[in-house]
């Protein structure tokens, strides 16, 4: 069994998801072919994922390429985690050039316009991935963990051959983070049940029960406006007391994916709920500093010790491998009316099972409608910018720009036009995009 990692300089991920594949007993001897472009994080990952091998009496033979098609040459398995541009110089385009024209961002990976720049520049990036995919390990089972989910994933399902899913950590955590603020973890968490349905970053939280069936809901409610409550995660309880339903994702992305946190007309919103201005450049230049401390460490055991995370990724693998059915949340396109109100084009994130025989993802009730309709105005932008790729139009893009919740209770459409032309031609000189008309 062969899994190739493409992205392999997203060190993090590289150690999470393939420490576990290591540490998993049941998948026996296998081999790992690490691919990135930049050749020093390249080298890094290897000597990282190299020493954690060893140090679990490693079972991997692991293998590092430039050339990509050589890395995919036979794979039973793909994990993409590309970042195309890196953080110099298009994640710095992606905040910067916003900002000239009054726009905040707090992640800006998977909506607004830093999710939209993004999810162009991944595409341009994976059309030849999927090309060399579909010619030397086509039957293989790709896992994308790059953001914007929605828009490559579905840019994948849709455009191409290649057999992929969608996969975040957000779900998982979902349910633990919540009943941890609100006091319930300890009394609940092992023994509650659970529906989970939406879009990627934004599926909501349907039904939460105790083992008996009564509903949670109320307490958890009642429990997070007590004064006692602890003052976080604020947005996603903002969300959860005026829809309804709680939020998979963090607070800090859906500050962006909705138009009521971040307002330059009210400077105190995104203070109030403790909305992190800029926060994913940071996250970048601490992870550049860690990645660098790193690879100077790996000599010490606490740096190349690894622990099963709850990443799906090893569980897919070991069930597709030995066909063992495994349930998990990955990203589909809505084609069978896996969320009957939700749009047939859309990608959503719903529960499947993965065997021998690939992904099979499962067909849920209807969102309440409160929670669909936020979700539709995430999926208008995702699909616009799918639509700008498939047109290669420039308006394409200050349409699905012009669509997006924050930006369009923030910026006029001139200033929307400028800023898409503006990241445009910095994106096109660089060589990140092909041309737009």
């Amino acid at each position: 069994m062969k899994i190739c990692f493409i992205g392999a300089g997203s060190t993090v991920f590289a150690k999470n998801l393939l420490g576990d594949c290591i540490l998993n007993p049941n998948l026996g001897e296998f081999e790992i072919a690490l691919h990135d472009i930049d050749a020093r994080r390249l080298s890094e990952s290897f000597k990282l994922i190299s020493a954690v091998n060893k140090y679990h009496n490693g079972k991997a033979k692991i293998s590092v390429h430039v050339d990509r098609k050589e890395a995919l040459e036979g794979a039973d398995f793909v994990i993409n985690a590309i970042q195309v541009g890196g953080y110099k110089p298009c994640t710095v385009y992606d905040f910067k050039i916003p900002a000239k024209y009054g726009l905040k961002q707090t992640i800006g990976d998977t909506l607004g316009i830093g999710g939209i720049m993004r999810g162009l520049r991944t595409i341009n990036a994976l059309e030849g991935i999927a090309k060399d995919i579909e010619e030397v390990c086509p039957k293989a089972l790709f896992l994308n963990y790059t953001n914007p989910m929605a828009i490559v994933t579905g840019y994948l399902q849709k455009h191409t051959k290649v057999n992929a899913t969608g996969l975040c950590h957000s779900v998982q955590a979902c349910v633990p983070t919540l009943l941890d603020i609100v006091g319930l973890k300890g009394q609940y968490l092992d023994e509650c049940r659970w529906q989970i349905y939406g879009i990627n970053h934004q599926a909501w939280l349907v039904e939460i029960t105790d083992k008996d069936g009564n509903d949670l809901y109320p307490e958890i409610k009642r429990r997070s406006l007590a004064k006692s409550c602890p003052k976080t995660d604020l947005v996603r309880r903002e969300l959860m007391h005026t829809f309804g339903y709680y939020v998979t994702e963090s607070s800090e992305h859906n500050a962006e994916y909705t138009p009521y946190f971040i307002k330059d007309l009210y400077p105190g919103l995104y203070r109030k709920y403790k909305v992190p201005i800029n926060e994913y450049p940071r996250r970048c230049r601490w992870q550049i500093r860690d990645r660098r401390k790193k690879a100077r460490m790996l000599d010490k055991p606490d740096m190349v010790k690894h622990t099963l995370t709850n990443e799906y990724g090893s569980r897919i693998i070991e069930a597709a491998t030995l066909n063992k059915p495994y349930i998990f949340h990955g990203s589909f396109l809505n084609t069978q009316l896996l969320i009957p109100n939700l749009p047939p084009e859309a990608c959503v994130e719903v529960p499947a099972v993965v065997d021998a025989k690939g992904f099979h993802p499962v067909k849920c009730a209807r969102l309440p409608e409160q929670c669909a309709a936020l979700n539709r105005t995430n999926i208008n932008v995702q699909l616009l910018t799918l639509k700008a790729w498939e047109t290669r139009k420039l308006d394409d893009i200050v349409m699905a720009a012009a669509l997006d919740p924050h930006t369009a209770c923030e910026l006029s459409l001139d200033d929307i036009k400028e800023m898409v032309k503006e990241l445009y031609k910095a994106h096109r000189k660089g060589g990140w995009l092909p041309d737009f008309d």
